[in-house]
């Protein structure tokens, strides 16, 4: 199994604290969506607005004393001009929640107030910033033309043209509306990365899982494929040993003597023993899958060759087993699969049709490559249906999905089961590579 190496940058409490204030809070919440509730400014977000206000403020007090002083407009129009550019500071710390309505604002009030210029300016920005150019872009030559009679009517003539002035505001507007597209476009492409990673993340999530849940049902089938053949053994002669015990009791045959009490404790503790040695062959197995060593310290596995000494063992239970083995040249892959199908089908053959004869086939067959034909049949015990003698069919299953991994090109194992003329037949067809 080939392995990769993967990285995973680690965040310091440090870090954390960093990002928690240097972000913008927009970016702040998509780079950690988990967090509690939203806040509405980070502690960058709060410096930037700070410094948008006292912009807007000193480009207040500058008008108020300097240039709009300068222009000798009327008292009403004066005092207006200062009223709306103050409100307008004032309304740049709602910014970033009503950024439409004040946009709006200051399209408005730039027509009447020459005070309100920086707030003008910051508020366009944010337009830009937070709603895109189809609010932003109309905004600009609609302040221009609304200002135009200001300009027309106020600026004296030894100021210049008023063609350069009005070009001159132009592009002071233009240039705020660009700045705020541009900072969104760079605040997008931060998101859609943010957004990815999320859900590379999730992807991620998904297939871990996924891996577990393999792992487990893999785990699973290898557990029911060692310990039900061991567990249905010790049934068996705990069985005959307790009906041995019960016919005694009820004087309806001898009782054991002690050489076959103690030949069937021996079976018992023989075969309890070879089911942890079993199992924790499978769990050395399924460690060693992920491990870097190498291959040849893995523990022995079952495989064709087995096929013979694990009948034996089953007659030996007391089993009726006859065998037929023509099969040669098989990968160990494949044999190991193999002796799993036969184990599944003498384990279901003692479990639910004990005492019968069963028949096992294995063989090798050419037919658009080669293939690997296992056959387990055993007769229908009399009055049991073939759904009964299925069971709840979870060894069928297991094994089934261990036959489907194997494929060559468009050929695919597969596995087949039911009941015809009166016996239970159990076949699967495995493929390799020739």
């Amino acid at each position: 199994m080939s392995s990769k190496r993967t990285t995973r940058s680690v965040a310091t409490p440090a870090t954390d604290a960093l990002e928690a204030w240097a972000l913008p809070g927009e970016v702040a919440r998509a780079a950690d969506p988990t967090a509690g509730q939203p806040r509405h400014r980070t502690v960058r977000d709060w410096v930037v607005d700070t410094g948008a206000f006292l912009y807007a403020v000193v480009t207040w007090v500058g008008e108020r004393f300097g240039f709009l002083a300068s222009l000798g407009v009327p008292d009403w129009l004066y005092t207006l001009d200062l009223a709306a550019g103050a409100v307008l500071c004032l309304a740049i710390w709602w910014r970033r929640r009503f950024p439409v309505a004040l946009g709006i604002a200051a399209v408005l009030v730039a027509s009447v107030s020459n005070s309100a210029t920086g707030a003008v300016l910051v508020a366009l920005f944010t337009l830009a910033l937070h709603r895109g150019w189809r609010w932003s872009v109309p905004a600009v030559p609609l302040a221009l033309l609304l200002g135009t009679p200001y300009v027309l009517v106020y600026f004296p003539p030894y100021l210049g043209s008023p063609v350069v002035w009005l070009a001159l505001i132009a592009a002071t507007l233009a240039f705020a509306v660009s700045a705020g597209l541009g900072v969104r476009a760079r605040r997008q492409v931060v998101l859609v990365l943010a957004e990815r990673a999320e859900d590379a993340r999730r992807e991620s999530e998904l297939r871990l899982e996924g891996a577990r849940q393999t792992e487990r049902e893999r785990i699973a089938r290898e557990m029911h494929d060692v310990l039900a053949h061991r567990l249905s053994l010790l049934a068996v002669h705990a069985g005959a040993l307790q009906f041995r015990i019960d016919q005694a009791e009820s004087h309806e045959g001898p009782p054991p003597t002690a050489p076959e009490l103690q030949d069937s404790a021996e079976v018992i503790r023989r075969n309890a023993h070879l089911a942890l040695e079993e199992l924790r062959g499978v769990l050395q197995v399924l460690r060693a899958d992920g491990a870097h060593g190498p291959e040849d310290t893995a523990p022995p596995q079952p495989g064709l060759s087995d096929v013979t000494a694990l009948v034996e063992e089953v007659r030996a239970s007391g089993q009726h087993v006859t065998v037929q083995l023509d099969a040669e040249d098989v990968p160990a892959g494949v044999g190991r699969t193999v002796y799993r199908v036969v184990q599944e089908g003498l384990t279901n053959a003692r479990k639910h049709a004990p005492g019968a004869r069963v028949a096992v086939g294995v063989r090798t067959v050419r037919d658009g490559g080669p293939w690997a034909v296992v056959t387990v049949t055993n007769p229908l015990p009399v009055g049991v249906t073939e759904r009964e003698l299925a069971g709840a069919q979870a060894g069928l299953h297991g094994l089934d999905q261990r036959v489907r991994l194997h494929r060559d090109g468009d050929r695919g194992g597969t596995l087949t089961h039911g009941a015809a003329d009166g016996a239970f037949t159990l076949e699967a067809r495995i493929p390799w590579a020739a």
